[in-house]
């Protein structure tokens, strides 16, 4: 019963990665024949390259600021949203519409709420005299990825809230009735029983919000295609570049391996201080 998932996974999985060890070897352009190059991929991509250092950090930047405040605006959200009532529901299916629009879509809504000229968002900071404010989002090497990470924030923000929503569902009501006896306020309720009660939820959301940042390749490059200057580009849109624009294969088969192993490194990571806490 198993041999036909099995047969799947070894062809679409299985293969692909070990086809994937093994290119990061070469040095190959999609056509000849690879050539071997050992761990000169490794070696190059760790200590020569430039840019995907600074691709790295870009990706280290945008990563941290959406797991951030994509966690803290979900818990908020979900706690305001916990009820089941009408206007709760309500909003909960408002916040969590994003979610279900493709990728693309997203990006070219926001590429026009960003636009400097006609952009929404600067006619309004204009109209209101914040001149200074109204910045080229996606065109400015300062600003241009803090944009993305908000447009990705606002993206995926109810789908975390739903998992908080959950997670928090199941917090015994006799707690915050003891606490409530006890005198304590709703901030002493948060800190004393929700936060606590609610880490392991934040272990899962922070490790799938960490995995979607790096992996936010259809809303970067639709958006400026990792531009200006690479300002915005992150891993996955880095690989990509490498692979079908330049045409190193091998070359782009080693950062993928690298991607793979960093984020594995970064969950573990939240899962082990996460999990001294609860």
């Amino acid at each position: 019963m198993t041999l036909p998932a099995v047969i799947l996974y070894s062809l679409f999985y299985l293969y692909p990665t070990i086809n994937n060890l093994r290119y990061s070897l070469t040095k190959w352009d999609g056509f000849g024949e690879p050539e071997f190059v050992g761990l000169n991929n490794f070696s190059r991509m760790l200590t020569d390259d430039t840019i995907f250092n600074k691709v790295l950090s870009n990706n280290i930047e945008f990563t941290f600021l959406v797991v951030i405040f994509q966690t803290a605006f979900s818990l908020l959200f979900a706690i305001f949203l916990l009820k089941n009532s009408r206007s709760a529901t309500f909003l909960r299916t408002l916040y969590f519409f994003p979610t279900i629009i493709s990728s693309v879509s997203v990006a070219m809504v926001w590429q026009f709420l960003y636009e400097p000229n006609l952009g929404p968002i600067n006619v309004f900071l204009k109209s209101i005299g914040w001149d200074f404010l109204a910045l080229n989002w996606l065109g400015s090497e300062t600003v241009t990825l803090r944009a993305i990470a908000f447009t990705q924030v606002w993206f995926h923000v109810g789908q975390m809230m739903v998992v908080y929503i959950a997670g928090l569902q199941q917090i015994p009501a006799e707690l915050y009735e003891a606490a409530e006896v006890d005198g304590a306020t709703r901030w002493q309720q948060f800190k004393a029983v929700t936060w606590p009660m609610a880490l392991p939820t934040t272990a899962v959301v922070m490790a799938y919000t960490t995995i979607q940042s790096f992996r936010a390749f259809d809303l970067v490059y639709s958006m400026t295609q990792g531009g200006p200057n690479n300002s915005s580009s992150i891993l996955v849109t880095l690989i990509y570049l490498t692979a079908f624009n330049e045409f190193r294969f091998g070359y782009a088969a080693t950062q993928s391996i690298f991607l793979v192993v960093f984020i594995l490194a970064i969950t573990a990571l939240q899962r082990r201080i996460l999990r001294t806490r609860y």
